[in-house]
Parts: C-alpha cells; sequence; structure tokens
C-alpha cells in the first residue's frame, strides 16, 4: 500500500502561510472541473489546499479516524508498519522527476498524503 513521504511533509507550506483558493483561481478550478467530468469524477474527487500542521517522519503516516456519533474527525500519526485497515484518502501530485513507484510497480504522477482508517470511514 503506498504511504506518505517525508517530502511531502517537509515541502508543504504551514497552514498559516497557505494561500487558499480565490477569484484568481477561476480559470484554474473550471479546467480542473472540466477534467473532472470528461473521466466522470466529478462525484469522487475535489481540491484540497496542502499545507502542513506538524512534521511526519519518512517511517511514519497521518492516519485519519472519525466518530460519527460525535461528528468528529481526528488525525494521529503512527508507523507505517503498525497501521491497520487504512486506505489513502489524500493524494498530491510530485513533478516528473519525484514521480514514486506504486504497488504496481509503475511510477504514478502522485504520492498519498493521508490514509483513512478502513473501519471508521465505513461505519458511517
Amino acid at each position: 500500500m503506498p504511504t506518505q513521504t517525508s517530502r511531502a511533509s517537509h515541502n508543504l507550506p504551514r497552514f498559516e502561510d497557505a494561500e487558499p483558493l480565490g477569484p484568481q483561481d477561476a480559470e484554474f478550478t473550471r479546467d480542473i472541473k472540466a477534467v473532472l467530468e470528461k473521466h466522470g469524477n466529478l462525484d469522487r474527487f475535489g481540491l484540497v489546499l496542502l499545507h502542513d500542521h506538524f512534521s511526519v517522519d519518512s517511517d511514519e503516516v497521518a492516519v485519519e479516524t472519525n466518530d460519527p456519533q460525535a461528528r468528529t474527525l481526528h488525525v494521529e500519526v503512527e508507523k507505517k508498519g503498525e497501521t491497520k485497515h487504512a486506505r489513502p484518502s489524500q493524494w498530491r501530485f510530485v513533478a516528473d522527476s519525484e514521480e514514486t513507484p506504486t504497488a504496481q510497480s509503475d511510477s504514478t504522477p502522485y504520492e498519498v498524503l493521508m490514509l483513512c482508517l478502513t473501519l471508521a470511514c465505513e461505519d458511517r
């Protein structure tokens, strides 16, 4: 299973410094929407503001869980080898020179930023 790399954590701006979407991004967002529609993924993928709150070491991964009754989300850092029942839920694009191999042994233009604990995500 692909997991987060240290490169992802160290290259992202702090939340306070990350520039959110604004009017200057209208053409960009229309283009992204058109590509998602073309491939039937408009209800599958969206946009997130890439940012960092804390460092994640290369042997660690951020894992999201939720409490449907309390309507809360929780993110914890776990050791990659100790994470169970999780699947990727957030990715980021990487430059061609930074492409990372996946489990299928091919190169992809993205890397995983976050895993979601499958049981918690499906327990809604």
